[in-house]
């Protein structure tokens, strides 16, 4: 007969919506900070990536055993510590196996495991794994009580609550995830530069900013090159929060006849290369970036990403800095250091508290394992005491062993044993009742007793527990050298860049030589290539030579009228070299009543003293010259007779100006008592009768001032007769200088 069903009373409670939404969502939001997203300061890992070591653990994949399929590894996760899908857990697995994800990998993956353009990992049926030597060095003493465990989701195992962790695994690999409410981004470091740092913290008690001097910062397992500057650097590791930017790193490869590519060997981490690729290709496309002509991924083991630039004048350096500007070979890492403080409460901790919270936890687990050696040591030098008791009444333990019919009971009695010695000495074999056996004993004995004692000792002092884990430390630096393979730093930290304005438009222009010719009437031309203009060229009737210019296609070219306009022309604009060329009047607005005075090359470091006939100058910047209509930009005020006589680029290091006028007097005086002008009539240079000034020059004092002489030069360096202040009158030249009143 079926038995019935038992009837069990449903018990409804009347609770407010909210209350109950509240108290499940905080439910739901503790979950996902302490058992999901946020690691553990302490081994620097999340729930499943230790259930993943610990699995591995317990399969014994050691580094140096064969490794076993990952979906064995992955059904052992979910089946005793891990219920939730197998995908996750194997994209959990995967991620510690990839070199292009953390800096240092705990898995040592077979098989396809994902690659850095974004492709997934193989089957986990296909893949086998096994651990690496650094995590074995997370997984260190944790069969030595060295950390607490608890019961699996089932109650039929253990798992332990964190790992031992003789590793700085949370700054080393770094960790990601997002939690209700917070998130945590805590870029990778080079385990060198962290021992550095631990060692300074175990020496003293030094500042974040000290602690910046050995670590410089973040180690990325794909490299790059970090560009921010130190102080934005050192403020981010002081508050836990910072924002750093990583460029690709990349090269120039010259090719013959002045070609040139440019190959990009890391690129910034966490970005998928084909992706980055696909980008750079629409930007080809869209002719955003029209000075770039192809890319081309010849990537193998190593990355090797070419891109061709339109034409080789184009500069590698703005070609890269329009790529920067416009796809993920420049991208920003936002650091955010929040852990959970003991396994408990999430925090925001800076570089330094990390530090000490990784040195308290070796400390704790190696007070641990020093109980837990103490108490084996023990147990055995209570053995060994029962054993040569049993050496010096070995007839009376036999005959005891032999009749008694409780020969345990009788040993404990007549010997004053206890049980464990008891039964150690009925467990013996006859074997180990040789003569021989006895010494090794002893020996054994006193170096136990010698242990035992360095143990107690250790657990007393904390100095001692200091010094042992410095040894570590030590230790672990020399697995990790900055000479070793995996050691070594692979980001280099670099400095903010310089502002580089890119004018794409103005890139495009081919960068050719041109040697630009204004005849005196005011025709001009461009002659391809420096010094190319003949001796023997031909200007039209009733015109002669003006003035020859050397530049190029991508320079502005400046003309100085003597209306006091400045007037703009581009390079590229000009007419050609053959025939006479054209009238000036024609691509610029140029008065027929104006005459041309000057022509130089823009160039937006310069200075220039310019002047008008009646000796009013001053000193105006070259940005200020450069007109934006085909009118010119007034610059020097003239009215009436005066007219724009002179503009002179003021020479390096110049502090002196001289002049000379039409009545051939000479005056030198400080430059600074010229003003610095936007547009004006300016001041007073030197003082006339009659007439106005003929030609200006600036110079240094202690070169002397310069002029030429026949087909020479000759240098006045006593100049005390010229020497002055601005509006004097001056006085006669030095016997040879040119009639025609000119430097």
């Amino acid at each position: 007969m079926a038995k019935k069903p038992v009837q069990t009373e449903e018990i409804i409670l009347d609770v407010p919506l909210t209350e109950a939404l509240s108290e499940r969502y905080l439910s739901y939001a503790l979950s996902t900070i302490m058992s999901r997203s946020l690691p553990d300061v302490r081994d620097g890992l999340k729930p499943v990536h230790r259930r993943v070591l610990y699995a591995m653990y317990q399969l014994k994949l050691n580094p140096n055993q064969s490794p076993k399929k990952c979906a064995r590894v992955v059904g052992d996760v979910i089946g005793k510590f891990h219920p939730h899908g197998d995908q996750s857990v194997y994209d959990a697995l995967v991620r510690l196996a990839q070199d292009f994800s953390v800096r240092y990998p705990l898995v040592d993956g077979q098989g396809n495991f994902g690659n850095i353009d974004g492709d997934n990992a193989a089957a986990m049926r296909y893949t086998e794994s096994r651990m690496t030597s650094t995590a074995i060095r997370l997984l260190d003493g944790i069969d030595q009580d060295s950390v607490d465990f608890r019961e699996t989701y089932d109650g039929e195992t253990q798992e332990p609550i964190v790992l031992p962790a003789n590793f700085p695994n949370l700054l080393a690999n770094g960790s990601t995830g997002i939690a209700v409410g917070m998130a945590t981004n805590i870029p990778p470091h080079n385990v060198y530069e962290l021992c550095d740092a631990m060692l300074l913290i175990l020496a003293g008690d030094p500042s974040v900013r000290d602690l910046m001097q050995v670590v410089t910062g973040p180690d990325f397992p794909t490299g790059g090159t970090l560009v921010e500057s130190e102080d934005t650097i050192i403020k981010a590791y002081e508050t836990g929060r910072g924002s750093f930017r990583l460029r690709a790193k990349w090269e120039k490869e010259e090719l013959g006849q002045g070609q040139y590519q440019i190959i990009v060997t890391e690129i910034p981490y966490q970005v998928q290369k084909s992706k980055l690729i696909e980008r750079i290709a629409d930007l080809i496309i869209s002719k955003k970036i029209p000075i770039l002509d192809d890319v081309i991924d010849e990537s193998a083991e190593d990355i090797r990403v070419v891109l061709v630039p339109k034409t080789r004048n184009v500069e590698a350096e703005i070609l890269m800095e329009a790529l920067f500007r416009n796809c993920d070979l420049e991208n920003r890492f936002a650091m955010n250091m929040n852990a959970l403080d003991g396994g408990l409460v999430p925090k925001v901790m800076n570089l330094k508290e990390i530090l000490q919270s990784f040195l308290k936890h070796r400390q704790h687990v190696l007070v641990r394992q020093t109980h837990f050696r103490l108490e084996k040591v023990l147990h055995r030098l209570d053995v060994l005491a029962g054993y040569l008791i049993v050496f010096l009444n070995i007839d009376e333990v036999i005959r005891i062993i032999r009749f008694e019919d409780d020969p345990k009971a009788s040993m404990m009695e007549i010997f004053k044993l206890n049980e464990n010695q008891a039964e150690a000495i009925l467990n013996m074999r006859l074997r180990s009742l040789r003569k021989l056996e006895e010494m090794e004993m002893r020996t054994e004995h006193d170096a136990l007793s010698k242990e035992r004692d360095a143990l107690q000792a250790l657990i007393k002092s904390e100095a001692k527990q200091w010094t042992m884990i410095k040894k570590q430390i030590i230790g672990m630096q020399k697995d990790y050298g900055l000479d070793t393979e995996l050691g070594a730093r692979r980001t280099v930290i670099g400095k903010p860049p310089g502002l580089i304005e890119v004018d794409l438009d103005q890139i495009m222009i081919e960068k050719e030589s041109i040697s630009v010719v204004l005849s005196s009437k005011g025709w001009i031309k461009a002659m391809k290539g420096h010094g190319a203009v003949p001796k023997d060229i031909k200007y039209k009737d009733g015109d002669k030579h003006g003035h020859v210019l050397e530049a190029y296609t991508t320079d502005k070219i400046l003309i100085f009228a003597t209306n006091g306009r400045f007037y703009t022309l581009g390079g590229d604009k000009l007419p050609s070299g053959r025939g006479f060329g054209d009238p000036v009047r024609l691509v610029v607005d140029l008065p027929n009543e104006a005459d041309i005075v000057d022509i130089l090359v823009y160039k937006p470091e310069e200075k220039f003293l310019v002047a008008s006939s009646d000796g009013r100058g001053f000193v105006v910047k070259s940005e200020d010259l450069l007109a934006q209509t085909k009118t010119g930009k007034q610059i020097l005020n003239v009215s009436g007779n005066v007219e724009a006589l002179l503009c002179v680029k003021i020479c390096d290091d110049a502090d002196y100006v001289a002049t000379i006028g039409q009545n051939r007097k000479i005056l030198t005086f400080p430059l600074n008592e010229v003003p610095e002008m936007g547009r004006g009539k300016g001041v007073t240079l030197q003082k006339y009768k009659d007439g106005g000034i003929s030609d200006l020059k600036t110079f240094v004092l202690e070169d002397g001032l310069s002029y030429k002489y026949g087909t020479g030069e000759t240098v006045v360096e006593d100049l005390m007769p010229w020497l002055g202040k601005r509006a004097q009158a001056g006085r006669m030249p030095p016997n040879g200088f040119p009639r025609n009143n000119k430097f």
